[in-house]
């Protein structure tokens, strides 16, 4: 039992390329951060830790999470840490220090945090750990995310339907190779970054083995691919690297794996720069990527990015919300998963969600139709 007491719950592409995710005067309010805290009723105050506001999808977190509990009547410590260790440690730190309820962290490097983690312990906070699975603590008391590993799952098979070597419904294309490709990987300070490569490589290997994608860089090791801190410039500057190195002569490449639509635009300005595009006579290669940013949503609309994965963080949010409710009832959150998601010191139960491959088709669909997004929203590459 915790020994806290309960409270009572009640434009082109140059405009897209140009647009990294929004930062600054996003959800949550103020710069990198500044704390945010509301009065949203008598159930107590919880504190939410968010990595950055320079991506959109972290943005859209922090407001969605916000949002969320103070509609069921708590008070919320919001924080964004501007992507530093030390900045969201004393994020925590002071959390605990102003005596929040519970901790929703979605932490910048999931290895860091063990001192803060040890102290909401000793408080008797419960820790929610938000879509990046902390990691080398026991005191992580519950996980919220989407199925990392078939996410990685669906980045690869959108390369692969981009190829041509299979249909949008998972049979076989007509397209059968060689077909050059390259791989990027997220940071490996996020564990995420390890399941989306493995459910990458996994599905992609067999067509590696039999010779119908080759890797003529010869970088497949998850080491070689990683960008830290899913920098869309790192990605950029190693983009280019790749195309000096590998691509000289006569050698093309037809398809990139990337795992982030950051990393994505700063792949697509280093094909750019080289001559590639949807109107040259070597076409823009099959480029991937992941959270539906809105920039990179356009760039699909505009036959430049092949794909993204959309994940639906507003239901990630709800699920956060239902956790944190749940532990300041005196129970325990709902977990779908008690076996994947093992931190190093024990297997954290977890709630996961499904996501989507978004293409050009199905824009409206999955983005439009569901209110994520805004048809005008789409076509100017803002939200």
């Amino acid at each position: 039992m915790r020994n806290k007491m309960v409270r009572t719950m009640a434009a082109g592409l140059v405009l897209a390329l140009g647009l990294a995710a929004c930062s600054g005067d996003g959800a949550g309010g103020g710069d990198a951060g500044e704390a945010s805290a509301e009065p949203g009723g008598d159930g107590g105050l919880i504190g939410v830790a968010m990595p950055t506001e320079t991506s959109e999808r972290w943005i859209a977190d922090g407001a969605a999470v916000k949002e969320g509990l103070e509609e069921a009547g708590y008070e919320v410590s919001l924080q964004f840490a501007a992507d530093d260790i030390p900045t969201q440690s004393q994020q925590i730190d002071q959390m605990i220090t102003q005596g929040v309820e519970a901790l929703i962290i979605a932490a910048i490097d999931g290895t860091a945090l063990a001192g803060q983690l040890q102290a909401a312990a000793d408080a008797g906070i419960p820790v929610i750990s938000y879509d990046r699975l902390i990691r080398d603590s026991e005191h992580v008391d519950f996980y919220v995310t989407f199925d990392n590993y078939q996410v990685g799952v669906q980045q690869a098979t959108s390369l692969l339907v981009g190829l041509g070597v299979l249909n949008e419904d998972g049979s076989d294309g007509d397209a059968e190779g060689p077909f050059n490709v390259e791989l990027f990987a997220g940071s490996l300070d996020d564990n995420n970054a390890h399941f989306f490569w493995d459910g990458a490589i996994d599905t992609l290997q067999p067509y590696l083995d039999a010779g119908t994608l080759e890797v003529p860089s010869g970088q497949t090791d998850i080491e070689q691919a990683a960008t830290l801190r899913w920098s869309q410039e790192t990605a950029q500057k190693r983009m280019e690297d790749l195309l000096t190195a590998a691509y000289a002569g006569d050698t093309e490449l037809h398809g990139v794996l990337s795992p982030y639509d950051g990393i994505s635009r700063g792949i697509i300005t280093a094909l750019t720069n080289a001559g590639y595009g949807p109107t040259t006579a070597d076409g823009m290669p099959i480029v991937s990527g992941q959270d539906a940013e809105i920039a990179s949503v356009k760039l699909i609309a505009d036959d430049v990015q092949f794909a993204t994965i959309f994940k639906d963080t507003r239901k990630l949010a709800v699920q956060a919300v239902i956790a944190a409710q749940a532990y300041l009832s005196g129970e325990e959150p709902e977990a779908n998963d008690t076996e994947t998601y093992e931190n190093g010191v024990k297997v954290v139960p977890s709630f996961l969600l499904e996501s989507d491959i978004v293409y050009a088709g199905n824009i409206a669909e999955l983005l439009v139709d569901s209110g994520y997004y805004t048809d005008a929203q789409v076509e100017a590459g803002q939200a």
